[in-house]
């Protein structure tokens, strides 16, 4: 069974970093792209960065362009989010997510139905 684990939330203030870590376990997910997602309260579930399998491509929301980076552990199958430059609009609960299975699984994506395997979620607070 696929299982993925956020950590590395809290509150900081604006303008402060956070690094975030996702671990799978298991050897399930090797060669699937994974990628993170945001819900802000009262908002859908928004699309935050992606990165391929080998980690040699990546995109990104506009929205966080610049500020944060993705990367990510093959040895431990596992992502990471560090996100700098942090304003208030990026309060939101954090989901590390790995593209489902299939011919395109290596490649980063960007729909939220491109995703098969979800974690629980990290809170992440930013005040102003």
């Amino acid at each position: 069974q696929v299982q993925l684990a956020e950590s590395g939330g809290g509150l900081v203030q604006a303008g402060g970093s956070l690094r975030l870590s996702c671990a799978a376990s298991g050897r399930w997910l090797i060669g699937h792209a994974m990628g993170w997602f945001r819900q802000a309260p009262e908002k859908g579930r928004e699309f935050v960065a992606s990165i391929s399998w080998t980690g040699g491509d990546t995109i990104y929301a506009d929205s966080v362009k610049g500020r944060f980076t993705i990367s990510r552990d093959n040895a431990k199958i596992g992502t990471y989010l560090q996100m700098d430059s942090l304003k208030p609009e990026d309060t939101a609960i954090y989901y590390c997510a790995a593209v489902r299975g299939g011919d395109s699984k290596y490649l980063p994506a960007s729909r939220i139905d491109e995703y098969e395997y979800w974690g629980q979620g990290t809170q992440v607070t930013i005040s102003s």
